[in-house]
């Protein structure tokens, strides 16, 4: 099929309203070949530097050599598994991860999808605490599934009637705000460590730090959302480890999955394990923790929590760091504020309609970026975290080119 035919089968069996969006902005690409940072329109007509990597599913870009092997290996003798059974890949990576994370997290809870983690988490806390309400950010996002749809923002649980009043949501950065939000029936507060959908919002050093002993003063579960953040992203393996807290649940999606198996992990420590004591069967994923999956992830974790790879990040975040603050100082006021941490990276832009401007003007230019679903005024900026200084620069010379577009409305 060529694009076209492809826009219109998509449109009748897919989403129309997906397809017609595309059409209508301009942006007339369908995937099809991909390898490390680039992505291939299906008729080869046009390269993009992948800038969004999918919130982090392509930390280590497309169809990495090292992802691929293990996958290939694992495909010699292993299926899905059964979740009813004791797994020894199963067990592997979960004591890896138990291994890598922070504070007590000594036991992993698999699943296929973010929005599955986090609805685990909130059962688990809810059981544990025996406490109905849940407390996040009021622009949060946390997946689109039952009660992670409910966590997240109004604009997407109220659509489908998800909305609780055990659901509270407070402003992102606020400890005053949470204080005040706390009680005795609130089981957990979840929090992204930097809200992306929200628009890339990075927390006062002070703030996460307030939000644990909030929550330990008042005997409530914190669950750290790491789906984004987590792996490396921020330049260290987990995003909260820039702030000094240790979370009772962290949970782990995207990049796990190497961008060649889709696996998540809710992490919890042996005192929230107890839950499961009585029936250890209460919570299933049948495809969580796919036993040929768990190698892919053992291999994400081994070269996302290498130090050089770490390194790697950092220095590549410095110099994309200067360049766009550099872009910034030329592009005000249009370019209002640049936001990162590591590689985690928004750009906000003067006004809302900006942000689909600029990403029609860096998908012009050679880029893939995307704005953020409760903030338009943000790009989202996420490069792989294998970019090195060459791409660094190619990428600065190409966001360069997207501001002079939209400045002349060549667009």
């Amino acid at each position: 099929m060529n694009k076209q035919q492809t826009f219109d089968l998509f449109g009748r069996h897919v989403s129309a309203g997906k397809a017609k969006f595309y059409q209508d902005a301009g942006i007339d690409f369908v995937l099809g070949r991909r390898e490390g940072p680039y992505m291939w329109d299906l008729d080869g007509s046009r390269r993009l530097i992948n800038c969004h990597c999918n919130g982090g599913v392509f930390n280590l870009g497309h169809h990495n050599p090292r992802i691929v092997a293990a996958l290939e290996e694992a495909l010699t003798g292993l299926d899905i598994g059964n979740h009813h059974l004791v797994s020894e890949q199963r067990a592997r990576l979960a004591a890896r991860l138990a291994e890598l994370t922070p504070g007590d997290l000594q036991y992993a809870i698999f699943g296929v999808s973010g929005g599955e983690a986090v609805d685990a988490a909130i059962k688990i806390a809810r059981k544990a605490t025996q406490r109905p309400k849940i407390i996040s950010a009021s622009l949060g996002y946390h997946g689109h599934t039952g009660l992670a749809l409910a966590a997240g923002a109004d604009k997407f649980s109220a659509p489908f009637l998800s909305q609780s009043s055990d659901f509270i949501h407070i402003p992102f950065n606020d400890p005053i705000a949470l204080e005040q939000a706390l009680d005795d029936q609130v089981a957990a507060v979840i929090l992204e460590t930097i809200p992306a959908t929200a628009g890339m919002l990075i927390p006062d050093d002070s703030y996460l730090p307030q939000v644990q002993e909030l929550c330990r003063r008042n005997g409530t579960i914190y669950i750290a959302d790491e789906v984004q953040t987590g792996l490396g992203r921020t330049g260290k393996l987990w995003g909260v480890e820039h702030y000094g807290v240790e979370p009772d649940i962290l949970v782990i999606g995207k990049g796990l999955s190497g961008g060649l198996y889709p696996i998540t992990a809710t992490m919890i420590t042996p005192e929230l394990e107890q839950v499961f004591h009585e029936d250890p069967f209460l919570h299933i994923s049948t495809f969580g923790g796919a036993e040929v999956g768990c190698p892919v992830a053992e291999r994400v974790l081994k070269i996302s929590s290498d130090p050089e790879f770490l390194r790697n990040v950092n220095e590549t975040a410095t110099i994309l760091h200067a360049g766009i603050q550099a872009l910034q100082a030329q592009a005000a006021p249009t370019f209002a504020e640049f936001r990162g941490k590591g590689l985690m990276m928004g750009l906000k832009m003067a006004a809302p309609e900006l942000g689909l401007l600029m990403t029609k003007a860096t998908f012009e230019s050679g880029l893939f970026c995307v704005y953020s679903g409760l903030d338009p005024s943000v790009l989202q900026f996420l490069p792989p975290l294998i970019t090195d200084k060459a791409l660094a620069a190619e990428i600065l010379e190409r966001l360069g080119n997207a501001f002079t577009l939209a400045a002349e409305h060549k667009i």
